[in-house]
């Protein structure tokens, strides 16, 4: 029987194209006593995700360079990495709830990564 919920949400994947957010977010999740991972676009998070298998949240923005945009990736990754935690964030896009994967939220930008880090605690506990 599959795994219902992540084993260890202490490791993340950002997927931001943007590279001072990236950073930002990076330095914040560090500070939160998280191990991060960075991709700029959706084919270096595939890889990330195949290789890393400890990454149990993925963050990624919605408009992304490459063979995939961030909501195909979203999709991808809850189909082949159920448990992951998805947060899948935009400054242009606005998006219901019917166009993300199940169990995924969706954070306008500007965020706080404070928020940010109270959502990921709370898809945790569900």
């Amino acid at each position: 029987m599959g795994q219902g919920k992540p084993i260890n949400t202490s490791t993340i994947l950002i997927v931001e194209d943007e590279a001072i957010i990236r950073f930002e977010l990076t330095d914040y999740f560090q500070d939160a006593g998280y191990v991060v991972f960075e991709a700029s676009d959706a084919d270096e998070a595939l890889s990330i995700l195949e290789h890393e298998t400890s990454v149990r949240v993925v963050l990624t923005d919605i408009q992304l360079p490459g063979s995939m945009d961030g909501l195909k990736l979203a999709h991808y990754v809850r189909d082949r990495y159920p448990p992951t935690v998805l947060l899948v964030t935009s400054g242009l896009a606005q998006l219901n709830a019917d166009a993300l994967p199940a169990n995924s939220q969706f954070i306008a930008k500007p965020f706080d990564p404070a928020r940010m880090l109270r959502q990921i605690d709370a898809m945790t506990r569900d």
